[in-house]
């Protein structure tokens, strides 16, 4: 009799957390005050029925730069992740399946990569590229890079650069196993050339590998850019992020330590909720946990 496999339920509530937190993401705009208007006369102003989360130094309402500061850390989450699949799966897919001369050669560039330390390609990218991306910030079509800010687009940068080699030591993990496997020897041995065999044979099944190393990677990402704009080298102000949000709680912990909760729980919570989703989906991918 077969048997029907639930879902682990550590991945429904925390992917039901992580939908409610796309929604509150995507309803930002919603918010009835401005995130980044100056109110002088409000600052410092308790949680009530008005301001949910109360007001800072500037007198900005807390609840809509912490629900935009999400948007923020949710965004470089994504493109660390689309990034690492897209660069890491052709790398490793390719290092896997060629030579060996090519793929060592490929491989100890990845060893360099690694040993590479990211917080500080960070600080030295935001210190070399700030003075360039600002003259480019000027002309006629580039006035986003200073609504981005030249220390995110740092961040993104290093992820580019660095975040794909996790990925593409795993599919080439994959690649190296599947390739000598029986129906891949049968599909050669039918005539199938190098490139149908990766798409229809390895690739796909290399997805579930795939979803689950990316979807843990993400929360590695947020608590990255969090951090820095903690430290002041992140996202660029009046943007928000929950890191800058609870930089700017710090100054003021003792007189107003409720600041310092909704951020701080908000980081929590993503980084968290990702990290259960990411096991989840591997227990579900994997079919020795599965029996």
């Amino acid at each position: 009799m077969k048997k029907n496999h639930k879902l682990p339920l550590s991945m429904v509530l925390s992917g039901g957390v992580l939908l409610l937190i796309l929604l509150a993401a995507l309803l930002a705009p919603l918010s009835p005050h401005d995130p980044i208007a100056v109110e002088t006369g409000q600052k410092f102003l308790p949680p009530s029925a008005q301001h949910l989360l109360g007001t800072d130094n500037f007198g900005r309402d807390t609840f809509p730069r912490l629900l935009y500061g999400g948007r923020v850390s949710l965004l470089v989450g994504f493109l660390s992740m689309l990034i690492s699949i897209v660069f890491g799966t052709v790398y490793g897919i390719v290092s896997g399946s060629s030579g060996k001369l090519v793929d060592g050669f490929m491989m100890r560039i990845v060893d360099i990569i690694y040993t590479v330390p990211d917080l500080l390609i960070i600080i030295l990218l935001a210190s070399t590229l700030k003075y360039p991306l600002q003259s480019l910030a000027e002309k006629p079509g580039f006035g986003w890079i200073n609504i981005i800010g030249v220390p995110l687009i740092s961040i993104l940068i290093v992820f580019a650069l660095l975040y794909w080699v996790g990925m593409a030591r795993i599919v080439r993990s994959q690649v190296l196993t599947l390739k000598e496997s029986e129906y891949v020897t049968a599909a050669r041995a039918l005539g199938a050339g190098t490139g149908r065999i990766i798409k229809k044979h390895i690739l796909t099944n290399c997805i579930g590998t795939l979803i689950v190393t990316t979807t843990l990677q993400i929360p590695s990402a947020i608590f990255t850019e969090s951090f820095l704009s903690f430290l002041g080298i992140g996202v660029s102000a009046p943007m928000p992020s929950l890191g800058s949000l609870a930089s700017t709680a710090i100054d003021g912990l003792q007189s107003y330590p409720y600041r310092l909760f909704a951020p701080a729980i908000a980081i929590s919570v993503v980084i968290l909720s990702f990290n259960l989703f990411g096991d989840g989906l591997r227990d579900a991918f994997d079919p020795k946990l599965k029996n």
